[in-house]
């Protein structure tokens, strides 16, 4: 059992990043092979419209033709056997490299046939987890669901199921007095970092395991 986690964040050691080491530990824990992807130590682009993947007899056909840091990764989701991807919410999204990293990752294994289906050889058990300053009660009103919702029906459309994990009302900073950020309780930050955060990496955790059994 071979399981990838990608890193969406500029941050090796903030949250969103400790969430998918907790999902690694998880899997090992059943005795998983994992690897962490940072994408921001990747000189990539997004995909480029090139169409190289839909080519009729070509040597792309179903598989991205630019080569740079990115072509080993993508190389590797055939072999792999499950798939965590995790992003901090930057202005209501994902960040720029994840959005990135996911047009590369999908648009390949989309058949333009018409029956509009995907052609990715087999299964793969997927997840993504978001860290975001956004409190719970507030994750409708902003209409977060909605386009989360849509990754995840497109993670389980490409490559069969995919679950979800939310992390929310994150601490930013180790000192909030060291920056201009009176819109948050820094009481209430802390708090929940210290009683909520773990409850949260208790499930990362555990997803790791559900990712890693063979069932």
């Amino acid at each position: 059992m071979k399981i990838m986690a990608i890193n969406g964040s500029p941050r090796k050691n903030g949250n969103t990043a400790a969430l998918l080491g907790k999902t690694l530990e998880g899997a090992a824990s059943l005795g998983a092979d994992t690897e962490m992807v940072n994408l921001y130590d990747l000189d990539f682009k997004g995909c480029t419209s090139c169409f190289a993947c839909k080519l009729k007899n070509g040597p792309s056909y179903g598989k991205c033709a630019l080569k740079d840091d990115l072509t080993p990764i993508l190389e590797k989701v055939d072999t792999i056997h499950a798939l965590v991807l995790g992003s901090p919410v930057y202005f209501g999204d994902v960040t720029g490299e994840m959005r990135s990293f996911l047009e590369r990752l999908f648009f390949p294994y989309l058949a333009y046939s018409k029956d509009y289906r995907s052609i990715f050889p087999g299964k793969l058990k997927t997840a993504f987890i978001y860290t975001m300053n956004a409190k719970e009660e507030s994750f409708k009103e902003r209409a977060y669901d909605k386009w989360t919702g849509k990754n995840e029906s497109l993670m389980s459309w490409f490559f069969g199921n995919c679950e979800s994990l939310f992390s929310f009302n994150t601490l930013q900073f180790d000192d909030y007095s060291l920056y201009v950020s009176d819109m948050f309780d820094t009481e209430e930050k802390l708090a929940r970092h210290r009683e909520v955060f773990p409850q949260d990496l208790e499930k990362s955790f555990r997803l790791g395991q559900r990712l890693a059994r063979k069932n």
